[in-house]
C-alpha cells in the first residue's frame, strides 16, 4: 500500500507543469523556512548584508496584480558584515531594485 501511495505522489508531481512544481517547492520552503542571505554591492564592493531572511518576495500592484520592479523582505541587517547576528543588530524591512541594485541572494551554508 505504501508503494502505491508513493507511486501516485510521484506520478502526480510529474504531471504538474514546471511552474506548479516551483510553486509547490516555494510553499514547502516558505513553511520550513530558509536561512537566506542578501548581499548588496556598489560595483565590486559589498555595502550591505541582510541575514536570517525567510524569503525574498516580488512586489505586485494592488489594483492590477502586475509584478513590480523590486523585491522585498525582512532580515537582520548585518551592520559589520561579519555574517552573523551580533548584539544590537535588528530585523528590518528592505527593498532592492531589479534595475539598479546588484545583489546576490543565497541560502546561508552555516
Amino acid at each position: 500500500m505504501r508503494y502505491l501511495i508513493a507511486a501516485a505522489a510521484v506520478l502526480g508531481l510529474t504531471a504538474c507543469t514546471q511552474e506548479t512544481q516551483n510553486e509547490i517547492g516555494r510553499a514547502v520552503q516558505n513553511w520550513t523556512g530558509t536561512n537566506g542571505v542578501l548581499e548588496v554591492y556598489a560595483g565590486p564592493q559589498l555595502v550591505r548584508r541582510f541575514i536570517e531572511i525567510d524569503k525574498l518576495s516580488t512586489a505586485t500592484g494592488t489594483k492590477d496584480g502586475q509584478p513590480r520592479p523590486y523585491r522585498f523582505g525582512y532580515g537582520v541587517m548585518d551592520e559589520n558584515l561579519n555574517g552573523q547576528r551580533d548584539p544590537g543588530e535588528k530585523k528590518v524591512y528592505f527593498e532592492v531594485s531589479d534595475f539598479s541594485t546588484p545583489y546576490v541572494f543565497y541560502e546561508n551554508p552555516r
